[in-house]
Formats: structure tokens, C-alpha cells, sequence
């Protein structure tokens, strides 16, 4: 026996062991076999594990000790060379539609916490890259140009809006200014400029106009502040030969107004409602309606069951309003629905905004009145929601299939979410790579600055080679500790010594 080398357990007893002794050789993978109840748990768990667990514990100071409690010695006579120990317990995967392997492994997590750090904003309808700027960066952004340039400092207050918006007129004379720029012509305030209420324009106040220099960097301060206090954080300088530079103090995109809230973690998750896409909950998928379904054999007529959820029509309302939407629409009832023009497919489907004449020959109800036509599939849809009967819901989810979310195309999340990208990717297009392709997409990064600093331990996690092995848990499990005795942790932390890990 090699007590440097071995793990000796004398006289173990815990729950069913019947005195126990054993020597294991460390540094090897061992496993333990045996039927159920043998004391596999019991020894592994309950005894090795425990007493290390309780070394751990004592070894702390007694501050430390005072969050943790007192833990009991495990029946066993002595344990030689038990080193720090983690506890990996069993655990079966989750039927859980919303767990993916990568949160089962905390892998996620770290994306995320990768994403909302060092990710790049883009705005998600063109395409640019969202930069936050703050009045200094921009002040050094304008002295940056060739010195005596002669530059105007406007703040734009109406982007791309129908309407004659004498209030804004009305505010900028009395914020003390003088001039604006009404699509891209420069005129005074006072008389109020008249606009055709019927077209879009672009307005901005006119701030001030200056030359670039150092002696005039205060001036170039001042007048940006102005220009982003009264435009929402947004900054525009009238450049020579007609050219512009629009800058954003927001998480917002100058051009289609999409603009950012804080970038966190939370929004990189389809289990919260601050990331998930709102139309499939962040799932990536929803029951829709199948047109196959609803539609099984094309060559049947309207009347004589094309529509698989209204059967063959008779005298009753549903066959009225499909008369009625013949009549808006220019073809009867007894024609093949492969026969319809697109348009008048559409229409029976998904319903049309024009009112229809129902007209009601009933044994007892007769008359006509106008309504709007809904459409099969809204029809159905609405039923699926309102309805408190179960056999009714199971009936209309026959005609449903479940399909890929049309808005996030199985990615799960909102478009503001995948529009920050680290390296070009956004989050869902790293879960989609191999294991092996985004180990070599993640150690390809090349970042600079604070940005590699803040990624280097995020991406540490990531690797995670050799993250449980030799003295790095001693430095984990030294971190643990200190989580616990500042309170972010009020139990045991996850790694470390004596610590067990779901």
C-alpha cells in the first residue's frame, strides 16, 4: 500500500455496509458495481464523499462555518488520503420541451453570460451595427475630422413622420432656437414653415454651426449635449459636399428607430419572457394548421366536403356565409376547391376584410344582415382558444400539426436577441454547430481590449479542460467559500471540495 498513491477506507458502516474496509488506487477511474442495495451509494456517496464534505467544512473559519451548520461524521472507523471530492449525482434527462443539452449542462449559461458581454448589437431589420456612444466618444469622433472643417450640430426631432407638426415649431422657438432643417433645406422657425400634412418629413434643429479645432472642443461639448437632450440621444453633424454622421448616445439604431434596453443574460434565454420569441413562447415550434388536413382531397366541392372540418354543407350558418362570400367573390358552392383562383382560396381560409350579405332562409329565421366573413382557419383558431371543452380542443388539434415558429425559425428567441453577434454569429447559430465546430468557432475569437479580458474567463468555463482536475478544484472550491461567507450562495456551493453538483 502506497499511502501517497491510495484512498484506504477502514470500517465503513454506513446504512447497510457491514464493516467495510478497502483500499482504492487514486488517479483511476474506478467503478463500482453490485445489485441494488448492495452499499454502491452508501460507499460512494455516504461515506467517501460525506467525509470529505465535513473536512471541507472544518476546515473554514468559524465565520464561515456559522452559514453552513454542523455536519456528522460518517459511520467509518478512518479514511486515509481522501483528497478534495466532488459529488457528481445521477440524474435523468428532462422531458421538458424547453431543455436543450446545452442548459442541462450549464453550457448555455455561459453563452449567454458570453453574448451579454462582449456581444455586438446589430439592428435587426438592417443590418448595422448598434454602438453605443457617449457625448465624449462622439466629441472625439468629430475632432478627429480635418481641422477648419465646418461642421452644423443638428438634433433630429421628427425622422421619416407624416404631418404638419406646428408643435414642434412651436417648441423649438421656444427652446431658444432659430433655425431648423426641414428635409435637408435650412430656414428659420419664425414664420412657422408649412408642410404638406399628407408626406413624410425629416426635421432637425439646428444647434449650432462651428469650425473643428482644439480651441473649440468645449463649444463641440456643449452643443452635443444640447442636440442629444432634446432627440432622444440622437446626434447628426451636417458635414461639406452634403454628407452626414449620425450618432446614438441609446442602444438604438439612428435609422429604423429599433433601439436596444440593457444587454443581460435574461435576453438570451427562451425560458424568460425578457428573450423567448412571442409568437411560439420559446419553444421553436407550435401546432398549426395543416392545410392537408383541413383540406384532404382538393376535388371534392365546398359543398360536398372539401372543408374537412364543416363536412357536407347544409341548410345551416356556415353554408349562409359561404354563399354569401360566393356572392363577393363570383363562384358557387358545387365548384371543385382546386377550382378556386388563389384569391378565392385565401378567402375561404383565412376570411376577407370586406363585409358579406348572409342571407337566412331557415325554417323559422329569415332575412339577411351583413357581417364580416372570418375565415376557416381564424375560426377554428379561436374556438381552440375559447373553448373550455377538452374533446372539442382535441377535435380541432386533428386538423394541427406542429411546425417550426415562423417568426424565429426555431432559434426560440426574439430578433433583438439574435441580433447581438460575437465573431458574426449570433447564440443560435453557435447551438447549432457541433460540439467540435464551436470549440473551434470560441477559440478562434479575437477580441481586443477590455472585451478579451471580460471573455477570457467566460470562455475558460466554456473549454472547460481540466476545469475538475489537479489544483484548479482547490482554487474553485477557495472561490465557493467565499461566495458562501459573502451570502451570495446560501448553501453549499455547486463546485468544490465536499460539494455536491447536479
Amino acid at each position: 500500500m502506497n499511502r501517497e498513491r491510495d484512498l484506504v477506507i477502514r470500517g465503513a458502516r454506513e446504512h447497510n455496509l457491514k464493516n467495510i474496509s478497502l483500499t482504492l488506487p487514486r488517479n483511476r477511474f474506478i467503478v463500482v458495481t453490485g445489485l441494488s442495495g448492495s452499499g454502491k451509494s452508501s460507499l460512494a456517496f455516504d461515506t467517501i464523499y460525506a467525509e470529505g464534505q465535513r473536512r471541507y467544512v472544518e476546515s473554514l473559519s468559524a465565520y464561515a462555518r456559522q452559514f453552513l451548520g454542523q455536519m456528522e461524521k460518517p459511520d467509518v472507523d478512518r479514511i486515509e488520503g481522501l483528497s478534495p471530492a466532488i459529488s457528481i449525482e445521477q440524474k435523468t434527462s428532462s422531458r421538458n420541451p424547453r431543455s436543450t443539452v446545452g442548459t442541462m449542462t450549464e453550457v448555455y449559461d455561459y453563452l449567454r453570460l458570453l453574448f451579454a458581454r462582449v456581444g455586438i448589437p446589430h439592428c435587426h431589420q438592417c443590418g448595422r451595427e448598434i454602438s453605443q456612444q457617449t457625448i465624449h466618444q462622439i466629441q472625439e469622433r468629430v475632432l478627429s475630422l480635418p481641422e477648419g472643417t465646418r461642421v452644423a450640430v443638428l438634433a433630429p426631432v421628427v425622422r421619416g413622420r407624416k404631418g404638419e407638426h406646428r408643435k414642434v415649431f412651436e417648441t423649438v422657438e421656444r427652446e431658444g432656437f432659430v433655425r431648423v432643417r426641414v428635409d435637408g433645406e435650412i430656414m428659420d422657425v419664425d414664420p412657422a414653415p408649412k408642410l404638406d400634412k399628407r408626406k413624410k418629413h425629416d426635421i432637425e434643429i439646428v444647434v449650432d454651426r462651428l469650425t473643428v479645432g482644439p480651441k473649440h472642443a468645449k463649444r463641440i461639448s456643449e452643443s452635443l449635449e444640447a442636440a442629444g437632450r432634446f432627440s432622444d440621444g440622437l446626434v447628426m453633424l451636417s458635414l461639406p459636399g452634403d454628407r452626414e454622421m449620425l450618432f446614438s448616445q441609446q442602444f438604438a439604431c439612428p435609422y429604423c428607430h429599433v433601439s436596444f434596453g440593457e444587454i443581460t443574460p435574461r435576453m438570451f434565454s427562451f425560458n424568460s419572457p425578457y428573450g423567448a420569441c412571442e409568437s411560439c413562447g420559446g419553444l421553436g415550434s407550435r401546432m398549426d394548421f395543416n392545410l392537408t388536413l383541413l383540406v384532404p382531397d382538393p376535388s371534392l366541392t365546398l359543398d360536398g366536403g372539401a372543408l374537412a372540418p364543416m363536412g357536407k354543407l347544409k341548410g345551416d350558418w356556415g353554408r349562409s356565409r359561404l354563399e354569401a362570400l360566393g356572392d363577393l367573390l363570383g363562384f358557387e358552392l358545387d365548384i371543385a376547391f382546386n377550382r378556386l383562383t388563389p384569391k378565392q382560396r385565401d378567402a375561404v381560409l383565412w376570411g376577407v376584410d370586406d363585409e358579406v350579405t348572409v342571407k337566412l332562409d331557415f325554417e323559422r329565421i329569415t332575412g339577411e344582415y351583413r357581417t364580416r366573413y372570418e375565415g376557416l382557419i381564424p375560426w377554428l383558431r379561436r374556438r381552440h382558444h375559447n373553448t373550455s371543452s377538452e374533446s372539442v380542443r382535441r377535435w380541432i388539434e386533428t386538423f394541427m400539426t406542429v411546425e417550426p415558429c415562423s417568426d424565429c425559425k426555431g432559434s426560440r428567441l426574439k430578433p433583438e436577441s439574435l441580433a447581438v453577434k460575437v465573431a458574426g454569429m449570433n447564440i443560435a447559430e453557435v447551438c447549432r454547430l457541433s460540439v467540435k465546430e464551436a470549440r473551434r468557432a470560441l477559440d478562434g475569437l479575437e477580441l481586443q481590449g477590455n472585451a478579451a479580458l471580460v471573455a477570457q474567463p467566460i470562455l475558460q468555463e466554456l473549454d472547460g479542460d481540466g476545469r475538475l482536475a489537479g489544483d484548479h478544484v482547490g482554487a474553485v472550491a477557495e472561490r465557493q467559500a467565499e461566495h458562501i461567507v459573502n451570502g451570495i450562495h446560501p448553501r453549499l456551493p455547486g463546485v468544490g471540495v465536499g460539494a455536491k453538483r447536479n
